[in-house]
């Protein structure tokens, strides 16, 4: 009768060893174990023992580990706009692989060491990851398959998952090795796609050939895309090997040591791929139509009155309005006829402080963003977006530039042009005017000494000049010397609370904000700002929503900011809205970051008090944040229909951008379309059925699908006469 009984024990043995992924290596341990319980007379674990034995003796092959096929070692560059910025570094054995990951660029950036042990498929049984993310959250997460159970711990909280079927975890924090390791298991799976944890879905995609020198030789390559972790696809490069060559995007390249010099080549592939998703999105989705277009049944924001028209009806032309008539009036036989259904027609917004790129583009139109300020970028990627739009081979807003300068120091952003003297100052203002930008924004590492100078060229050339007060200056440095406009409140608020010589070229110049709630108000250095600020006539573009985030999202608590559309995005952001952008080390700093934020909005209450001019921008990718910036703004007094004007026709004056800001005859057919009125709920911004950019429709309901977003209101019905 005891044959029963083992078959049940060897069953239960073997069932152990597949849940635990034993290895070699753990050989010894389960030994140890099973004699210490013989003497209790359970021959379980030494079983186990036995069989794991009868498995190390298994042929080469059965025993070959995921990564046998991989080097010991690997070294990787991570570069931002051809300077070298930071490193990805890695170290195997066996099953097991080590990263540490760390780049600085405008000083800061994520440092990130990671510990993961792979099954013989590929997929991670084991996952540590420590560090601190670009604003410095502390990073802790971590990942365990005990046979089909997975759990995990990150900035969320703890989550688990019973796997029905293999699935790659996704992690929140790690380095972007995670992509080799997904591309790994994708090329070997059915469809080239797998399960993801916590949610969704992995599907990898090959694009091309292509080939790499060094000086050891050319190496061949394919290039792949990665969808299901982001909004937007994650683009990297194998060897012919199959082993890990780059990950490229248009900003940041990790590339292979000693394949340096092909950063820039790797940077245009990123481009060329994402203009290409967005060029085949902009073919299926852009409504571009040779009749004139009727939507009737609105009413109009006006913002010169602050109110709402009676019901409308508004006929465009080519890219301009042509005429607002009344709401019976028939359509003519040269006529695509929409019906508004009641809603509302809102003249197109404007994202003061924008970086943009084709990735962002698109969402913004969607978003009823039709302008927007560009503060800073690679120029020659910009040239290349803004041609590509104003074509119509991509949708974008209308974008304004700003000329960049930083100057050169171990803290600086790679953007724009990067100087090292006042001369070569005056210099790159000279060119941003030659090509015709629209003003100057000067950063964090400039001389503050040389402002003067450079706000005096500027405006000899007809340049208003913007920006973040220089290290070691003031605000009240920067609006003597010239300044139009301040960029950032902390910016401004900083010079109350710092020590002269205090460094703000790093995260101290957001660390340093939990020395505001002590700030009095009333003191003479804040008042001697506001009345600099007014007597100049110098404006603040705040980037409220930043502050917010900054200041106020706490690990595992969705952000105050998305709380109203988080339930419509797909699974990987709304994970990542549940994370802290700051470290927040105990109680005391929690209090402090809170009365912060209250401050900087006591601050801005009294700029606005003042007759100081805000300006609503982002720095956060606008779309959706923008309206939150608007959102915002009624904690400082202002009513939704004042918001809705300061964030289209307001904005529109003070570019002197006369041809939009308005529903009317002759501007620009920059509008959107929602179900009900804004001025009585600005969040209604956020529901948008219909938007025009110069003409050219775009229903979100179609486009939000293709980025894993669950539309918000359907699309109007359209009527071709």
């Amino acid at each position: 009768m005891i044959f029963p009984a083992v078959k049940k024990l060897i069953h239960k043995a073997f069932n152990s060893i597949w849940a635990l992924k034993i290895t070699k290596t753990s050989l010894s341990m389960f030994f140890a174990k099973g004699i210490s319980k013989l003497r209790k007379n359970n021959y379980y674990y030494l079983l186990i023992g036995v069989l794991l034995v009868t498995q190390s003796c298994k042929s080469p092959s059965e025993q070959t580990s995921s990564q046998a096929d991989l080097p010991a070692e690997e070294t990787y560059t991570v570069i931002i706009s051809g300077v070298k910025v930071g490193h990805l570094n890695l170290s195997r054995s066996g099953d097991t692989l080590v990263t540490d990951y760390d780049y600085k660029d405008n000083g800061r950036g994520p440092t990130i060491k990671e510990t993961i042990v792979l099954n013989s498929e590929g997929f991670p049984v084991q996952w540590d990851i420590t560090g601190n993310t670009t604003f410095g959250n502390d990073i802790k997460e971590s990942y365990k398959l005990d046979g089909q159970q997975a759990s995990w711990t990150d900035a969320t909280g703890e989550g688990s998952a019973k796997m029905e079927q293999p699935s790659f975890y996704v992690n929140q924090s790690g380095s972007p090795y995670s992509l080799f390791m997904q591309a790994r298991v994708l090329l070997n799976s059915k469809d080239m796609s797998v399960e993801a944890l916590p949610a969704g879905r992995l599907q990898l995609a090959e694009l091309e050939t292509i080939t790499a020198t060094s000086d050891a030789g050319q190496v061949n390559l394919k290039s792949y895309a990665l969808s299901g972790l982001d909004l937007n696809p994650s683009y990297f490069v194998l060897d012919e090997k199959k082993q890990f060559f780059a990950l490229i995007t248009p900003r940041v390249i990790v590339i292979r040591s000693g394949f340096e010099k092909e950063e820039k080549a790797m940077r245009l592939l990123a481009e060329k791929y994402s203009a290409q998703r967005y060029e085949d999105l902009q073919k299926k989705f852009a409504h571009k139509y040779d009749k004139n277009i009727r939507i009737r049944n609105v009413k109009i924001f006006d913002p010169k009155t602050l109110a709402l028209t009676d019901l409308s009806s508004v006929v465009v032309s080519g890219d301009k309005i042509l005429s607002i008539e009344a709401a019976d009036v028939a359509a003519g036989e040269n006529e695509i006829e929409i019906d508004g259904a009641g809603g509302t027609l809102v003249a197109g917004l404007y994202d003061m402080h924008g970086h943009m790129g084709a990735n962002s583009a698109l969402l913004n139109v969607a978003a009823g963003v039709t302008s927007v300020r560009d503060m800073g970028n690679n120029n020659e990627v910009l040239d290349s977006l803004i041609q590509k739009i104003e074509s119509g081979v991509l949708a974008g807003p209308h974008i304004t530039r700003m000329g960049f300068i930083e100057g050169k120091s171990p803290f600086n952003s790679n953007n724009g042009i990067l100087v090292e003297s006042e001369e070569e100052a005056l210099e790159a203002v000279q060119t941003y005017a030659d090509k015709g930008f629209y003003g100057v924004k000067l950063y964090n590492s400039m001389n503050g000494e040389w402002a003067p100078a450079i706000v005096k060229k500027a405006h000899e050339l007809n340049m208003p000049v913007m920006g973040h007060v220089p290290a070691f200056s003031t605000a009240n440095d920067m609006i003597n010397a010239g300044y139009d406009e301040m960029t950032h409140i902390n910016q401004t608020m900083l010079g109350w609370v710092l020590e002269p010589d205090e460094d703000t070229r790093t995260l101290l110049r957001l660390t340093a904000l939990q020395r505001l709630p002590e700030l009095d108000l009333n003191s003479a250095p804040v008042q001697e700002t506001l009345d600099l600020m007014v007597k100049n006539n110098v404006a603040m573009d705040p980037t409220l929503a930043i502050h917010e985030l900054l200041l106020l999202s706490r690990n595992g608590e969705t952000q105050a900011g998305v709380l109203d559309y988080i339930e419509n995005m797909p699974a990987s952001e709304q994970r990542d809205a549940k994370m802290a952008m700051a470290s927040i080390a105990n109680d005391t700093e929690d209090k402090a970051y809170r009365g912060a934020y209250d401050k900087i909005v006591e601050v801005l209450k009294l700029m606005k008090e003042r007759g100081i001019l805000i300006v609503p921008g982002t720095d956060l990718g606008g779309a959706f944040n923008l309206h939150r910036e608007l959102e915002l703004y009624q904690q400082l007094g202002y009513t939704p229909a004042e918001l809705l004007k300061l964030g289209s026709y307001d904005m529109a004056q003070y570019l002197g951008q006369e041809d939009r800001g308005a529903i009317e005859p002759g501007m620009l057919a920059d509008f959107f379309l929602i179900p009900s009125d804004p001025t009585k709920e600005l969040k209604a911004i956020k529901k948008i059925s219909m938007v025009s950019r110069g003409g050219v429709l775009y229903f979100p309901s179609e486009i939000y699908p293709e980025f894993g977003i669950k539309p918000f209101v359907d699309k109007p019905v359209v009527k071709e006469n």
